[in-house]
């Protein structure tokens, strides 16, 4: 089938929807900071780097940083190329729209449905990383045992508790509307950033070695530094994801055509700065690399180890903030994506998902499925002690394919000149001009290598009590087939058939 052309813009944005062939439902309320959050808050890095530093330091020594400025510049590529998407088709469920009117409608469906089961698994993942400062702020939080570390059984067990009470939460608040969730959101944002900055400056003012640590391999896994390194890159992987949201809540955005291409943009390369500095602060601040505590205890042991308990203590309580709106993101993204393909007639039970409550102005019934499916997921991996980085890099390994699944038709449509600079209209677009090619062939290179990485039957991240069976080993091309199986028996199920398609000419950009 031929890919549905692009949408001849016009002067105001609920118009602009319209030539698309969609009414406006969703309340239009976010500003620029509210969509730079939307983005900024999928990455967040307090959340994901506090979860993933250990892991990344255990594996790769102090050397594993420069996985970050690599990760960054290859997810840089990817997210040049979305701007330029975001500017020319300002539709929420971004993934799946944007992938269908460069390839057609099966591409884009499971473009769409890879996504939204990468968003489920990774708002589950999200949520769990409460185990790893709640219990610290307060012994209380540990109901489960006495170990708190996320690779034990009885701390794997109390995270499935903590993270479920979370998405219980965040569905409520999402289902409450889009104001409360940008509020939450957009404070959310700001205590993050205020943290960053004052985890920067405690590490640098308290630093005990100087910046030339992270050439240091000496606190490297055993075996050869490049397989070790490999490995390591699964904290940058997983962390810079998820700055797509803001071309996901484009129909709830102001002027999305000029906004999200630049929030898009804003929110990797913010947090990528931000991240970049909390790696080099916490090497050169860690009281010690080489006494295990580094690999164990990650971020949290530097902060604490530098500050007196009320302080720590208060700089976790924003960590932990920043872990709740990662996971309110994360929830409100997939649940715009689940709500676009419903109401294209391409989900079963798609008049209920997409029903849009006329007070709230949401899609309610996708942030519940997504909140409870969550719940599931989690529940099912209950003891597992290998659930952190399990679902971290299946939730990751799936997102990667979803965005190949939009690059790779990209490039394509750029051998037939794809895209114009400028709007029907005579608007200038977001335009990466004579560079597209280049940058978009880069793009595609790098998520395939990166899916390969992040999939690769690795022990140290799949089974590492290597009492899992081998079909925990080989977790995410299994995970991975199973979604493609299932897709493709939803995709029978539903049909063709497709509730709003664009009012297009062929000729738009």
């Amino acid at each position: 089938m031929s890919a549905p052309p692009l949408a001849l813009p016009t002067t105001t944005d609920d118009a602009d929807l319209e030539q698309f062939g969609y009414e406006q439902q969703l309340h239009r309320k976010l500003g620029r900071y509210a969509s730079f959050a939307a983005g900024f808050s999928f990455v967040s890095i307090l959340t994901t780097i506090f979860q993933f530093f250990g892991f990344g330091y255990s594996f790769g020594g102090a050397a594993f940083f420069w996985t970050w400025p690599l990760v960054f510049a290859g997810q840089l590529l990817v997210a040049l190329n979305f701007a330029e998407l975001a500017a020319r088709y300002p539709i929420s469920g971004c993934i799946y729209q944007w992938s269908r009117r460069l390839a057609g409608d099966a591409v884009g469906w499971f473009a769409g449905w890879f996504m939204i089961i990468a968003q489920i698994v990774t708002a589950a993942a999200a949520a769990i990383a409460l185990q790893v400062v709640l219990p610290t702020i307060w012994g209380g939080f540990q109901m489960i045992g006495d170990d708190t570390s996320l690779t034990s059984t009885s701390g794997a067990a109390n995270a499935v508790v903590l993270g479920s009470i979370l998405l219980i939460v965040t569905t409520t608040i999402n289902c409450i509307g889009i104001d409360l969730m940008s509020r939450i959101n957009s404070i959310g944002v700001t205590l993050e950033i205020v943290g960053v900055a004052a985890v920067v400056a405690i590490f640098l003012t308290g630093a005990e070695r100087g910046p030339d640590v992270v050439f240091e391999t000496d606190q490297a896994a055993p075996g050869g530094y490049l397989a070790a390194f490999l490995v390591s890159g699964l904290m940058a992987a997983y962390v810079m994801v998820g700055f797509d949201s803001a071309g996901e809540l484009s129909e709830e955005t102001k002027n999305p055509r000029r906004v999200a291409p630049r929030t898009i943009l804003t929110a990797l390369t913010v947090s990528a700065i931000g991240g970049g500095l909390m790696l080099i602060g916490a090497l050169m601040a860690a009281p010690s690399l080489d006494d295990g505590e580094l690999a164990s205890g990650g971020l949290a042991y530097v902060i604490t180890s530098k500050l007196s308990s009320p302080a720590g203590t208060l700089l976790l309580c924003v960590v932990a903030v920043a872990i709740t709106v990662c996971t309110l993101a994360i929830q409100t993204a997939g649940s715009r994506l689940m709500f676009s393909m419903a109401r294209d007639g391409k989900l079963p039970f798609a008049k209920a998902l997409s029903t849009v409550h006329p007070r709230f102005g949401t899609p309610m019934l996708p942030s519940i499925v997504i909140g409870a499916l969550g719940i599931g997921l989690l529940a099912v991996n209950l003891g597992n002690a290998a659930i952190f980085t399990t679902l971290a890099s299946v939730c990751i390994t799936t997102l990667y394919l979803a965005y190949l699944l939009v690059t790779v038709p990209l490039l394509r449509r750029r051998l037939t000149g794809w895209p114009a600079e400028e709007s029907a209209d005579g608007e200038k677009l977001f335009s990466l001009g004579k560079f597209g090619l280049p940058i978009n062939l880069l793009a595609v290179v790098w998520g395939g290598a990166m899916v390969v990485n992040l999939a690769w039957p690795r022990p140290e991240i799949y089974d590492p009590s290597g009492t899992g069976g081998w079909w925990m080993l080989w977790a995410a091309p299994l995970f991975v087939a199973l979604t493609l199986a299932v897709g493709a028996a939803t995709y029978t199920y539903v049909g063709p058939k497709s509730v709003g398609e664009p009012i297009v000419s062929e000729n738009a950009p």
